[in-house]
């Protein structure tokens, strides 16, 4: 049971519903968070815009890795759900790299980098070691593409802290066993 108010839809604040109806026309539901955020359309916006301008950093596949890695290491259940399904529904991901993502791997070893620094990025933090950037770097991330895997996992780190508080009522479509939708 959710513990922040989630206001229903016709009880939305006027200035949330046109990024509720962006939200709607991207993912085709309202996610409960994004509900339960538009109470506040100023966070609401805040959380949508940071989340739109972080598409263009990195290749999706690498933002669905760090976000499955971050989730999983904040043991934030909704946002595991979430990205597992946005990762197999709109990331092309299969059940083995959502999996692997979320241990802070992934398929592709440049990926797996990634997820791992990520989530020693959040689990020290932000205190990594010298090691821990050599690693990314050794894997082909530019100190600017380091930049852009803090700021997803810090943006990762956002939604799985709101979500958490809330403890916001899992209403994500299930993703079967094969990595797809249910």
């Amino acid at each position: 049971m959710t513990r922040l108010n989630v206001p229903p839809l016709e009880d939305i604040p006027a200035g949330a519903k046109p990024i509720l109806a962006n939200v709607e026309a991207q993912l085709g539901f309202v996610p409960n968070m994004f509900q339960m955020i538009a109470s506040n359309p100023t966070v609401l916006e805040v959380v949508t815009t940071l989340q739109g301008t972080l598409s263009r950093v990195l290749d999706a596949r690498t933002r669905h890795s760090i976000a499955l890695a971050v989730s999983e290491a904040n043991g934030c259940g909704y946002c595991l759900a979430m990205h597992s399904y946005v990762s197999s529904e709109f990331g092309g991901m299969s059940s083995d790299d959502i999996e692997l993502s979320r241990a802070g791997s992934a398929v592709d070893p440049k990926r797996a980098a990634a997820a791992r620094f990520a989530q020693q990025v959040i689990e020290s933090r932000g205190q990594v070691s010298d090691a821990d950037l050599a690693q990314v770097r050794d894997a082909g991330y530019t100190d600017p593409q380091i930049l852009a895997i803090v700021t997803v996992a810090v943006q990762a780190l956002l939604t799985n802290f709101i979500n958490n508080v809330n403890q916001t009522d899992v209403d994500i479509p299930a993703v079967n066993s094969a990595g797809t939708p249910s």
